[in-house]
């Protein structure tokens, strides 16, 4: 049985959601966000700190955001006002579901993907996602103006940066060790004696190996193999799960990537809709990982007309792009992918991890 997976924000929404509510609730709460979405992908794949997986920005920010007023109630109604959905994903979802059972695994919070789900006419029983139950956790007053101090603090500091060759804090520059020092004293020594500070332990955010958990459920629950797999990712938290698919023989997909996500696929897709996922995902359906791979060189409309791809679905061919990803040209698709997804998703959105 061939199954669909996908990510959310990015191949189904232009969102992303934490970063709004961050921006949203906290003052000065993009740059705040930024800071700590770059000390989140430090601390997952460069530190690789145990028990820390990427995606864990939505943990981080979540003492945060209760301190300047956010509720589970104010989250939810913020979150279903400000759905901003890729052209044709809810149509790609039908699409997909005429074919085969389709998923979703994404690091957003549960009252995000609810919203969502409800938008697209998709089942939310078929959705993985971050639970959040913000209320439960107190807030002692003297806490709450520590974190508000802290959280201005965190906007002002410079961004964090390092070399590829990276491996932990002796490489970073002055400047990003200062920083990391800080946000680690701040996480991980002050806020851990905190009441707030079980929400950092409690929370669990679906990213990195999380999903890649994700995707093995599913496969448990239906009973497929890692090979009838098509997984669609654009970020840092999809990359443990890419890999898991094309290890496995199935079909990665990094669809208007990051680095990270173009690193984990082994198929690139670029577009200003999701028309060009649907195609793939017929062919998928038909043929499998092998009968996608097999069409790449011969990619254009008599192709794919020949392979049966319907005729509505090409009209999606125009401002598209697609290819195998290889050693000699993956930083070619890098460069183009993220010009793509800066272009799509904008300049906020397109730089984080």
């Amino acid at each position: 049985m061939r199954i669909f997976v996908t990510d959310c924000e990015g191949p189904i929404s232009k969102n992303d959601n934490a970063m709004e509510l961050a921006a949203h609730f906290v003052p000065h709460g993009e740059g705040f966000f930024s800071l700590l979405s770059k000390y989140d992908d430090y601390l997952a794949y460069v530190e690789k700190r145990p028990g820390y997986k990427a995606g864990d920005t939505l943990r981080l920010i979540l003492p945060f955001l209760k301190a300047f007023g956010a509720t589970d109630k104010r989250i939810e109604e913020f979150s279903r006002a400000n759905i901003l959905l890729m052209p044709g994903a809810k149509e790609t979802l039908q699409i997909v579901r005429k074919k085969m059972p389709a998923f979703i695994i994404s690091t957003s919070y549960e009252p995000y993907i609810r919203a969502l789900c409800e938008v697209i006419d998709f089942p939310f029983e078929a959705a993985y996602c971050t639970e959040l139950e913000l209320d439960c956790y107190p807030l002692p007053q003297e806490e709450e103006g520590y974190l508000r101090g802290v959280a201005g603090e965190v906007a002002r500091m410079p961004m964090i940066e390092w070399g590829e060759e990276a491996t932990g804090l002796v490489d970073l520059p002055k400047a990003g060790r200062r920083v990391v020092q800080r946000l680690n004293q701040v996480f991980w020594e002050e806020m851990a004696g905190m009441q707030i500070g079980r929400v950092l332990a409690e929370v669990d955010p679906v990213g990195g190996e999380g999903k890649a958990a994700a995707v093995r459920a599913i496969l448990q629950k239906t009973g497929a193999e890692v090979s009838e797999v098509m997984y669609v990712g654009d970020s840092i938290t999809d990359l443990q799960a890419l890999e898991l698919v094309k290890g496995g023989g199935g079909l990665a997909v990094s669809f208007n990537g990051n680095a990270y996500a173009i690193q984990g696929a082994h198929v690139a897709c670029l577009g200003k809709d999701t028309g060009i996922i649907s195609i793939v995902a017929q062919l998928f359906a038909a043929g499998g990982a092998d009968g996608v791979m097999t069409m790449l060189p011969q990619w254009g409309e008599e192709g794919l007309r020949s392979a049966g791809v319907e005729e509505e679905q090409l009209a999606h061919l125009l401002g598209s792009e697609i290819g195998e990803i290889t050693p000699d040209n993956q930083g070619l698709w890098t460069r183009r992918s993220q010009q793509f997804r800066t272009e799509v998703r904008g300049v906020r959105i397109g730089s984080l991890g």
